[in-house]
């Protein structure tokens, strides 16, 4: 018998870095299309998905405004990277017979939707993957705000953010072997032990509208599945324990 969904409608967040496997910069087909397979997996067992990912395979902001770009003009370029990358992820899911819809938070008609929060949930409702691209559509905003924003508007019971480590550390693990990997975190531990999870403007939009959050790794076959049916993995971040 088929394990229920503790969770039926979900934001992932990932990362442009994802996308790019074992490439220097863009796009790795194969990876993208693993992702997919993941997202469509997850739909086809009854969950509604929403998806955002980040723009840094192409373009960062912050880190074009550290060389001496304008810092707006940087972010403005790193939302239009979030575009591409939202548009990549739709063929790569339609490809797999799924339905999607990019929808950008700045104006750009031609190749997909604005976003309007109705029109977002309806596609959600109707079975379609709905993928959030150009981030809060301001400056100065990251993805993990966009993510956040976004899960709390479609009333998300999770947001996911998927990242190259399963959980949060009390040190790199990466430096410190022995480094301890919390299982569970309240909003407020996450504060006073200044551990890294989002960024301060994502992770104070979701605590202040308790919405759970869970870190994990991606690159595990069949985990969005797995996650989705209540399985503890990665850390879980919530209002208490």
């Amino acid at each position: 018998m088929t394990a229920p969904l503790a969770y039926r409608r979900v934001l992932l967040k990932l990362s442009g870095e994802a996308l790019m496997g074992d490439e220097d910069y863009g796009i790795d087909p194969k990876v993208i299309g693993r992702l997919a397979d993941e997202v469509i997996e997850a739909q086809k067992a009854g969950a509604e998905v929403g998806l955002v990912i980040g723009g840094g395979n192409i373009f960062r902001g912050a880190g074009l405004a550290a060389a001496g770009m304008d810092r707006v003009t940087g972010d403005q370029m790193g939302m239009l990277a979030t575009v591409i990358n939202a548009l990549a992820m739709q063929d790569a899911l339609e490809k797999r017979g799924a339905r999607a819809r990019v929808m950008s938070a700045i104006k750009i008609n031609d190749v997909c939707e604005d976003y309007i929060r109705r029109r977002a949930i309806r596609h959600l409702e109707k079975g379609r993957i709905a993928i959030f691209a150009a981030g809060v559509g301001s400056p100065f905003f990251t993805t993990d705000s966009g993510a956040a924003l976004r899960g709390i508007e479609i009333g998300a019971d999770l947001l996911l953010k998927a990242t190259k480590v399963d959980g949060v550390y009390d040190a790199d693990p990466k430096k410190v072997p022995d480094a301890k990997r919390y299982e569970r975190l309240t909003y407020d531990e996450v504060l006073s032990q200044g551990l890294e999870v989002m960024d301060t403007a994502a992770f104070a939009l979701a605590r202040d509208s308790d919405l759970p959050l869970r870190i994990f790794d991606m690159s595990q076959p069949g985990v969005l599945l797995r996650i989705l049916r209540g399985e503890a993995i990665g850390t879980l971040v919530q209002g208490r324990n």
